[in-house]
């Protein structure tokens, strides 16, 4: 990375460190248009915000590459035999980080967040069933050098998850 790369960067909130871009109104403008359609053609994110369809591609490409978004396909777990959700709170002895990067590493985990408070970690888990929950916390997470415990907040049913941050 170039220094003048790391000069116009500023410390990311969401990690505390490396680097958060600077995105203008414009870029804003055109991620919430992504938001509310991942497909929508950049000719037409362009009249909405204002640009040629080629600028907004050059600044659609900037913002994966700066990893300010990304455009994935979201899809309802439910739906595609996923049947357990669970929220769980782990307390760690010692350093966090070996843990949060085992967890991390596990493809049923699909969110881990190192927080302040009554816990260590917040990881989101995604099973097929109540057997392969079970499975994962108490043979794969609690046996995880330095996980101390566990506890769970299994889902019951999804009443809002949205994607629409930093837009509005």
């Amino acid at each position: 990375m170039h220094s003048e790369d790391v000069a116009s960067r500023s410390a990311d909130p969401r990690t505390g460190s490396g680097s958060s871009p600077a995105v203008d109104a414009v870029s804003l403008a055109i991620i919430e248009q992504l938001q509310e359609d991942g497909r929508r053609p950049y000719a037409a994110i362009g009249k909405a915000v204002g640009l040629s369809e080629a600028a907004v591609r050059q600044r659609v490409q900037k913002l994966l590459d700066q990893g300010v978004m990304q455009i994935v396909a979201v899809t309802d777990p439910l739906t595609v035999g996923f049947r357990r959700q669970a929220m769980l709170g782990v307390n760690v002895e010692g350093d966090v980080d070996p843990v949060a990067d085992a967890l991390a590493a596990m493809p049923e985990c699909e969110y881990v967040v190192l927080t302040a408070g009554s816990f260590d970690l917040i990881v989101e888990v995604v099973c097929e069933d109540d057997d392969h929950l079970l499975d994962v916390i108490n043979k794969r997470i609690r046996t995880l050098p330095g996980v101390r415990s566990t506890e769970s907040f299994v889902y019951l049913k999804l009443k809002k998850q949205t994607y629409m941050w930093g837009t509005r």
